[in-house]
């Protein structure tokens, strides 16, 4: 099959679609987008995975983000899935739609370049993942809008609107590829999954991945560093410094990368430098001895019978006096 490429199109350049605005019967109504897991809402987590996006459009009422989005309403509010990703396609420009829902704690970016690749690469009208059962999961995919734009149409001609249409009907008109990702696909209709997501992400190989991008959603911090290098260095200051200088440590060499306004190089120029001074302090507490330190001991070294006399007067000094003999008696 021979990818189609429309004239001066850039598969690499996408808006993104993230409908957040379903009933959540299974979580008993309660606020899914909203819902945690790390610390982030759900629909920060997606919203992080494409940051990339020329624009994001989000289905839902509006709330706070991480990041600026746009906001849109299907209509009427509740009329399922095709009505809301219809609303958001109104609200974009470009030839590649990234589609999501808002409930996918596992999300990356890497997942969403992986749709887009497969996407340009393909052929199809849509890249899809499917999830550990091998099902379809057309609210993780990457679609081309043309095609969306076409079926939709076609789907209004047919019904006469778009509420109440299962994607089924919108996407078995389509022409897709399919991406078997069991982990980017899982998403959190109930509390069971929202529990397995929580405890995922605190596994030993998930964690510190996790809270570092935790706390940069935090504290609005866009930055990718090289976090061997903040360990290498946190190790070095506790072992050759003392334990709590590990955290000050990286603090200042954040600080002094964000004062020359620096990227990943600056952090990593500043741990550098902090890392060979925190070893230079270990070293000071190694007894050292001068390079020419054996030539100089040589040199200044008593004699072979020197030192034997120095050790018999040392003997005969600590030796008890010896008792009197017979003819000192008297």
């Amino acid at each position: 099959m021979t990818a189609y490429e429309p004239p001066d199109a850039d598969l690499d350049a996408y808006d993104a679609i993230v409908l957040a605005g379903g009933a959540a019967r299974r979580l008993g109504g309660a606020d899914k987008p909203g819902l945690r897991v790390g610390g982030r809402a759900l629909l920060d987590r997606v919203l992080g995975a494409c940051a990339a996006a020329g624009t994001t459009v989000v289905v839902a009422d509006p709330r706070p983000t991480v990041r600026p989005v746009r906001w849109a309403r299907e209509e009427p509010p509740g009329a399922g899935p095709v009505a809301a990703l219809d609303a958001g396609l109104r609200h974009t420009t470009a030839e590649v739609v990234v589609v999501l829902s808002a409930d996918l704690p596992f999300l990356e970016v890497a997942t969403v370049r992986r749709l887009l690749t497969a996407l340009r690469t393909s052929g199809a009208e849509g890249v899809l993942l499917t999830d550990a059962d091998g099902r379809d999961q057309p609210l993780v995919a990457a679609y081309r809008a043309s095609a969306l734009r076409r079926e939709l149409a076609a789907l209004v001609s047919e019904h006469g609107g778009l509420t109440g249409l299962p994607l089924r009907r919108l996407t078995a008109a389509l022409e897709l590829t399919r991406v078997p990702d069991p982990v980017a696909s899982f998403d959190c209709d109930t509390w069971d999954d929202l529990a397995t997501a929580r405890a995922r992400i605190r596994e030993h190989g998930h964690v510190l991945d996790e809270w570092i991008s935790a706390v940069k959603d935090e504290l609005g911090i866009d930055l990718d560093v090289d976090t061997g290098i903040l360990l290498d260095l946190a190790r070095d200051a506790a072992h050759g410094v003392a334990r709590p200088a590990a955290p000050l440590t990286t603090f200042l060499v954040g600080y002094a990368a964000a004062q020359g306004k620096g990227g990943p190089e600056a952090v990593a120029e500043a741990a550098r430098k902090a890392v060979a001074l925190a070893l230079r302090w270990a070293d000071e507490d190694t007894p050292e001895t001068p390079s020419d330190a054996k030539g100089d001991a040589r040199a200044d070294a008593p004699s072979d019978a020197a030192s034997a006399a120095k050790a018999d007067a040392k003997v005969d000094a600590d030796a008890p006096a010896s008792a009197p003999g017979p003819d000192t008696a008297g």
